[in-house]
């Protein structure tokens, strides 16, 4: 429980076995009520059995589906088993599990909440085209949410029964679709989008793969995500 409300914490994780068992450790120091569930979306390494071992509930997918398709599974797990609340943390310890009770209060009047990079806590930054698009779809997406957004691809988020209950049924797999078409979706339903800002941290293991190329790659695919979300119904 977080606030009077059933807890769920989903954590998708792809080979983070250098991370995971702090992660859940992490969690369920700081929140001991609430349930931990990691969805290994397909790891060739051990973090199944690191998350396991660390205290977790584990559900493995046979194969890499991509954040959303391991977050849909966290959904619909959450709606069967009767939760009031799931968020999503990040496997490589950049998200605070402190932050959580702010995020789940904010739930009293919202339905999708999100944990802002950019919203004024924190030192945490983005440089060139990541950045750009980063502002390109926080703009548009504040239109379409009528809400003030900063960080609308950030991966620290907490829903409502009514959200559970609609991302369990739709939730798309395709690249940033986890992020900007949830997003879209949600708003244009009438659910109400709120953020609150969080700090980010350093990895706990591992090391980000950033490039110039990469970052115009990204920029690319986003603008292209974020037209196919606004074309759909």
């Amino acid at each position: 429980m977080v606030n009077g409300k059933r807890t769920l914490i989903i954590i998708p994780a792809l080979n983070e076995s250098g991370s995971i068992a702090d992660v859940v450790s992490e969690v369920r120091g700081e929140l001991p009520s609430v349930d931990v569930l990691v969805v290994d979306d397909g790891s060739t390494d051990r973090t199944a059995a690191v998350a396991a071992a660390a205290g977790a509930k584990v559900a493995k997918l046979p194969y890499n589906l991509g954040v959303g398709g391991a977050m849909r599974l966290g959904y619909r797990y959450a709606r069967d088993n009767d939760y009031d609340v799931a968020i999503q943390i990040d496997a490589d310890g950049q998200h605070d599990p402190r932050y959580v009770p702010k995020l789940v209060d904010l739930l009293e009047d919202n339905d999708l909440v999100i944990g802002a990079r950019f919203a004024g806590e924190g030192d945490y930054n983005v440089h060139g085209p990541r950045r750009w698009a980063m502002v390109m779809l926080s703009a548009v997406l504040s239109r379409v949410a009528h809400t003030k957004l900063t960080d609308t691809t950030s991966g620290f988020r907490a829903a409502n029964r009514r959200v559970i209950e609609m991302f369990a049924s739709w939730y798309p797999a395709e690249y940033l679709g986890d992020t900007v078409e949830t997003l879209v979706h949600t708003a244009r339903r009438g659910y109400r989008i709120r953020q609150v800002p969080v700090a980010m941290r350093k990895r706990m293991a591992g090391t980000p793969s950033h490039s110039p190329a990469k970052a115009m790659v990204y920029l690319g695919r986003a603008f292209a995500v974020l037209t196919l979300a606004l074309i759909r119904r």
